[in-house]
């Protein structure tokens, strides 16, 4: 016999919301299981049941923003990172990429959250989301979304440790994915990542002798960062995708 599961945990799975909009919209009536309303918070349902989102719930979900930020360093990825100024603080108006996308709504920072980190000690592309399915796509553990550094490194590194970087390190008991990385210029490697584990960059090129002196993320999927200055951001603009 199949066991029935959450539906929450369902619609997560299926890229239809985060496990925490799933909760809101079956509060508010806008999930249908099988044909029928649920708004039982809880509310369980065999695995291969087809779930279908209200209008309402759909017109919520397009309202979601989503932002870019070229980080400096000196600030952290999330708010909870106490001590240290996060992120989300740059996204006013004066810092608004000029000539690009709508006006700032303060409304957009309602539920704005960063996709992914980016360490107080790193700059780059930062995408900070309203959107739980986009959040998903970007960091969920099945995600293959590209993420592209250039990282500026001191020391020595053999041709046998730049093919550790590519692949055959492991960081915490678990081996790392295939990457791609090469030199670009005399004292600067470029990465292509397709997970994101923590201060990884950073990690791996300690394991074959090197010692990180910048990083600077430069694209996420087909989103790169482009002409954005330093500490500005814009909206990600419509028909634009990771």
């Amino acid at each position: 016999m199949t066991d029935r599961v959450r539906i929450s945990k369902l619609m997560a799975q299926r890229g239809l919301c985060s496990r925490r909009e799933a909760d809101a919209y079956i509060e508010r009536g806008w999930v249908r299981v099988d044909g029928a309303i649920v708004r039982e918070l809880g509310s369980k349902a065999l695995p291969d049941a087809q779930i279908v989102l209200e209008r309402q719930a759909a017109r919520r979900q397009e309202e979601k923003v989503t932002i870019i930020l070229n980080k400096p360093v000196g600030y952290v990825s999330h708010r909870t990172e106490k001590g240290h100024r996060p992120a989300v603080d740059l996204i006013r108006p004066e810092n608004q990429q000029r000539g690009r996308g709508p006006a700032f709504d303060a409304a957009h920072l309602r539920g704005l959250a960063p996709a992914g980190r980016l360490d107080i000690d790193s700059q780059g592309l930062l995408v900070l989301t309203q959107d739980g399915r986009l959040a998903r796509q970007l960091i969920g553990e099945d995600s293959t979304i590209e993420k592209e550094y250039l990282v500026r490194v001191q020391g020595n590194l053999s041709d046998r440790g730049l093919a550790l970087l590519n692949h055959g390190l492991t960081l915490d008991g678990r081996a790392l994915r295939p990457a791609r990385v090469r030199w670009q210029n005399q004292d600067q490697l470029h990465f292509i990542l397709r997970e994101g584990r923590k201060r990884q960059i950073r990690r791996m090129c300690e394991l074959v002798g090197l010692r990180v002196l910048g990083l600077k993320r430069v694209r996420m999927g087909r989103v790169a960062l482009g002409d954005l200055a330093l500490g500005h951001w814009r909206y990600l603009r419509p028909g634009e995708r990771f």
